[in-house]
């Protein structure tokens, strides 16, 4: 079997005597792995970094087996953020994130495109940390969403109101009204106000919307310890700190 296709690495981990096993979000197939022979070589790391734009061709017996892939560079997007220390952690954060999550093989076309547009904002010095941050948010939440564990952010789950949502349930992921969550505020989320309207995000927004997106983040799809990913939100959270 055979297929090529543009693809995110999300991961390269040594296998054997200077070869590796390659983890990339592909646009029509999914996630996706396979061996690479050389992959842990001078010349073949560069292009096996996290993050980088990449055209891979799989081989294998079945569409079952690891197989092996062919790696060619499109783009690099990690060499652009190296004396960018939040936006590196960003890019290590999400595709950490998205090697433990997704599923094998199953197409995300909608992640795959956003992750794109996030490496972008990534990469312009014209973008504010703010921006890329809460963008980042809004990407772990469709990410929730497309794998079944969607939040309901658009009306209180206790009044049914549309105005003033302040919390989210930290069992249901529907959201709370301040007037309904006010005696219960110490056992819920906040709700960042971008994420239940079109407002602009400040530094403690982006914080908690990490705290929001972690916490379903963990209890529905870490489903077990995990702390490369952890370490990762931790040290990009510090930068907002």
């Amino acid at each position: 079997m055979e297929w090529s296709d543009h693809a995110i690495v999300l991961a390269a981990r040594k296998h054997g005597e200077g070869h590796a096993v390659l983890d990339v979000l592909s646009q029509q197939k999914g996630r996706a792995r396979g061996y690479v022979r050389g992959g842990s070589s001078r010349r073949q790391r560069p292009t096996l970094e996290p993050g980088n734009l990449v055209d891979v061709t799989w081989r294998g017996r079945l569409d079952e087996h690891l197989g092996t892939f062919r790696v060619e560079m499109i783009k690099a997007t990690a060499p652009d953020l190296f004396r960018k220390p939040p936006r590196l952690a960003a890019l290590d954060a999400l595709t950490s994130l998205l090697a433990a999550i997704l599923p094998e093989r199953e197409a995300v076309p909608e992640i795959y495109k956003e992750c794109l547009v996030f490496f972008t904002m990534l990469g312009d010095d014209g973008t504010a940390d703010i921006s890329w941050g809460a963008e980042l948010v809004r990407l772990e939440v469709m990410l929730l969403k497309t794998l079944g564990f969607g939040l309901d952010l658009k009306a209180c789950a206790v009044t049914g109101e549309l105005d003033n949502l302040c919390y989210v349930s930290p069992k249901t992921g529907r959201a709370v009204s301040a007037g309904a969550g006010q005696a219960y505020q110490d056992k819920l989320l906040k709700l960042p106000a971008f994420l239940a309207a079109d407002t602009p995000a400040a530094p403690e927004d982006i914080r908690a919307g990490w705290l929001l997106t972690g916490h379903f983040l963990e209890r529905h799809l870490l489903l077990r310890p995990n702390p490369a990913v952890m370490e990762a939100r931790s040290r990009l959270a510090g930068y907002f700190s």
